[in-house]
């Protein structure tokens, strides 16, 4: 059964990635051949609850070179965690009750005269958008996205690929100067549950070692690897670290505002120089988050954007799009949001890999 759907919303929720851009212009895209209309709401859900409110109506020509090929999400996004206080452009600062909350939802969705809106974002952004367009009345689908690969329910998601690509470029760039210095180079990566980035971009960026938050290590096997790296001839090292893993006191850091992970890396840094390695460490931040999204993304955000239309088309709602056993598909939101975020297997065959080429991931 087809839905009757005139307007349409599309938002991005949660940290930015590459890709996003080009799921917007893909919802776009694929809604305008069906005849709607787009509205792009700023700002995550903020959009809607400020008055008067962010949005923009999207066309193809807000598409032109080279929006649609760069980083970060031209509609903005918010990852505070707290949606009560909304900050406005001149500054001040309000806050709302969940019921204000969802009233001024409902009334903006009302206003533009959505019936339906894609969000774009994590699980935790979908749940809570979710209960704002039963509360109003109107259908949403979900596009996941996140460098961590860790999203519920899907194989991979919107930004991975690329994040992916910046990491082994960063690797292939500290190789040189370590080759050149005889330095152990430590590359600090985005990863505070999951380390599928720590560990792909290892094996890709050709590297000694690699921690990750799944599996357990020892200081004693990283030295060790490293002393073998240097008795077979080779005159530097490449490790690669996942900001959320525990240091051998079974410690996480934090960075400044001691609340997000960060840092980790400077621990090992000094204490491997204290025992005769030159290293320095590297902390590759939000640079993981930037750049033009590669070919991967790019088709994966396109796959996403259309099957999402094509559900709200057929009268779907509360769905969430994802890619499992190669292809794409689409699962009931609730469902996902009883799945648990998707680590690293231990077991699983690029660990197995890893180990294979020489790289030290951790104790078996």
């Amino acid at each position: 059964m087809t839905q009757d759907i005139k307007k349409i919303g599309v938002l991005t929720s949660g940290g930015d990635c590459s890709g996003l851009n080009t799921a917007i212009r893909a919802v776009t895209f694929s809604a305008l051949t069906k005849g709607w209309e787009v509205y792009g709401i700023h700002n995550a859900t903020d959009g809607l609850f400020v008055r008067p409110m962010w949005y923009q109506k999207l066309t193809m020509a807000d598409f032109e070179f080279p929006y649609a090929t760069l980083g970060g999400t031209m509609l903005g996004t918010n990852n505070s965690g707290n949606p009560h206080v909304l900050t406005r452009e001149d500054g001040s600062v309000e806050e709302l009750t969940d019921d204000e909350l969802v009233q001024r939802f409902t009334d903006g969705v009302h206003e533009l005269g959505l019936s339906a809106l894609v969000v774009i974002g994590g699980d935790g952004s979908m749940a809570i958008v979710s209960k704002y367009c039963k509360a109003a009345g109107i259908s949403m689908i979900g596009i996941p996205k996140t460098i961590d690969n860790d999203a519920p329910g899907t194989d991979t998601a919107i930004g991975f690929a690329t994040a992916r690509e910046v990491v082994m470029d960063a690797l292939d760039k500290l190789d040189t100067t370590a080759t050149s210095h005889h330095r152990v180079m430590i590359a600090e990566v985005m990863g505070r549950s999951a380390g599928h980035l720590a560990l792909q971009s290892a094996i890709a960026g050709f590297a000694d070692v690699a921690l990750i938050p799944e599996i357990e290590y020892t200081y004693e096997g990283i030295v060790e690897r490293l002393k073998q790296s240097f008795a077979a001839g080779r005159k530097h090292a490449l490790m690669v670290i996942a900001e959320g893993i525990k240091n051998p006191e079974g410690k996480h850091a934090f960075s400044v505002n001691g609340r997000t992970f960060g840092g980790v890396s400077s621990y090992f840094a000094e204490r491997l120089g204290q025992d005769g390695f030159n290293v320095r460490a590297n902390v590759l931040g939000h640079i993981q988050r930037a750049g033009t999204p590669i070919a991967e993304d790019r088709l994966l955000a396109s796959q996403f954007a259309v099957r999402a239309i094509e559900l709200l088309d057929k009268g779907q709602n509360n769905r969430v799009v994802i890619h499992k056993d190669g292809r794409v598909q689409d699962e009931d939101l609730d469902y996902i949001l009883k799945l648990a975020n998707t680590p690293v297997d231990p077991n699983s065959d690029l660990v197995n890999t890893a180990r294979s080429l020489g790289i030290y991931v951790g104790e078996k």
